[in-house]
């Protein structure tokens, strides 16, 4: 959102009449402000609670995440994966092009994974059918770590991240997500790790030389759901911002 603020040079001649001086004729300004940065950012868990979630194909009921001192985990030891508990959980808004931030920290050999450009519907079971990945992982640990492509910062199974800046399990981590119109860059402990152009030839090639290649239409959504993944490992995420570019 824009103010627009304008300049009244009226103001000037009524005070000069006044005085009986010349009135001098000014023109007049339009001068846009936008507002600051900060305003436009969304919590995403603010007031600590999940009215911006749901659990994926699976209405409200969030029931294996928990959040404490505004820090959101997968609370493994109580899920009871029998009685359908647990899940993945994702927002109740869309987002076309963005600038996602967040922290997170994962349990020894753990692994998780932001997703986004979700779709939710019954013919896609879960997220990553449709969704892109950003992955968490404790690279010291999980036998993903062997897998290129599959660490901690990449673009999952699709793109290896240019350097590793990921932290140790139990520390946190601070990531960025931005797409903006196809360019899609991953951020991770303030160095750009991948940095691609989505939906074009080249894009196309990637997808079918991975294991996506046989998901319809895998990677070719514009708008989706950001979400959260339950790996069935303890992981935590915390200062959830996004912005609408």
């Amino acid at each position: 959102m824009k103010i627009n603020y304008i300049i009244v040079a009226a103001l000037a001649g009524i005070l000069a009449s006044c005085s009986g001086e010349k009135t001098v004729e000014t023109e007049v300004e339009e001068v846009t402000v936008s507002e600051s940065q900060e305003e436009e950012w969304v919590d995403l868990f603010a007031n600590n609670d999940f009215s911006k979630w749901h659990k994926y194909n699976g209405g409200d009921a969030i029931d294996a995440w928990k959040i404490e001192n505004g820090e959101v985990y997968l609370d493994v030891e109580n899920i009871d994966k029998e009685a359908g508990e647990g899940g993945d959980i994702v927002t109740n808004e869309e987002y076309e092009n963005f600038h996602l931030k967040y922290d997170w920290k994962i349990a020894e050999n753990g692994n998780s994974g932001l997703i986004f450009y979700v779709q939710e519907a019954p013919e896609y079971e879960n997220t990553y059918n449709t969704g892109l990945e950003m992955q968490v992982l404790d690279n010291d640990g999980h036998p993903d770590a062997k897998i290129i492509s599959h660490r901690a910062g990449d673009l999952y199974d699709l793109i290896v991240s240019s350097e590793e800046t990921v932290k140790p399990h139990g520390e946190w981590n601070s990531a960025e997500i931005i797409s903006n119109n196809g360019q899609l860059d991953l951020i991770l402990n303030g160095t750009t790790v991948v940095s691609t152009t989505l939906w074009t030839p080249e894009w196309e090639a990637l997808v079918a030389d991975s294991k996506f290649k046989n998901m319809p239409n895998w990677g070719t959504f514009k708008k989706g759901r950001i979400a959260l993944q339950d790996h069935s490992d303890l992981v935590y995420f915390k200062n959830v911002m996004i912005k609408k570019l």
